[in-house]
């Protein structure tokens, strides 16, 4: 990523990142603000990056013939805020203000239902693979200005699928590298 994203002020979509609208998302509940960050791990199929796969998950449009591992999540109605793909690229699905369907069952700091109160952020990748140096980048340049837009979201409330779900879901992974994010989430907000 070359300039800081902005986001819009009056649609809460970010300026520079490619949209693709998911219909897999609704309003959020009433005095419900944005307090927390959930980042995720996601490839389609399974290890394999690139292709159309993603996109189409969260516009229920998959393509159930064009691999097998397809036909066991082709119904599934699920969307995220944002990708950041493996070349550090932004795609947006749902604007801030409204509920993406990222989390599921979820409980972070004794709260439940966290599509309420969180932006969902998927990383395309795996449990089991290292994420690339431009994704972690690109993840912090955006937590940052996420952060500024909502100053509620500190470090203790950005937090892995896996935190909020555990036993349930394992990502980003034991290969997201946790230290190393935060580092550059710091070296960004000095």
């Amino acid at each position: 990523m070359n300039a800081l994203p902005e986001i819009d002020d009056n649609n809460d979509w970010l300026e520079d990142a490619r949209r693709v609208l998911s219909p897999n998302c609704d309003g959020r509940p009433a005095g419900c603000e944005i307090n927390a960050i959930i980042i995720h791990g996601i490839s389609l199929p399974p290890g394999r990056y690139g292709g159309p796969y993603i996109d189409q998950l969260f516009t229920n449009t998959l393509d159930v013939d064009a691999h097998e591992y397809f036909r066991g999540i082709h119904e599934l109605r699920v969307s995220s805020h944002l990708l950041i793909d493996r070349r550090g690229a932004l795609t947006q699905y749902v604007p801030f203000s409204r509920r993406a369907w990222h989390a599921g069952d979820s409980n972070f700091c004794g709260r439940s239902a966290c599509n309420d109160f969180t932006i969902g952020i998927e990383l395309e990748g795996c449990d089991d693979e290292p994420y690339a140096e431009a994704q972690y980048r690109a993840l912090a340049e955006l937590i940052g200005v996420l952060q500024q837009r909502w100053p509620d979201i500190g470090r203790e409330r950005i937090a892995g699928h896996s935190d909020i779900a555990p036993g349930r879901k394992t990502d980003p992974g034991p290969a997201f590298n946790w230290d190393y994010f935060f580092r550059l989430l710091d070296e960004n907000a000095s």
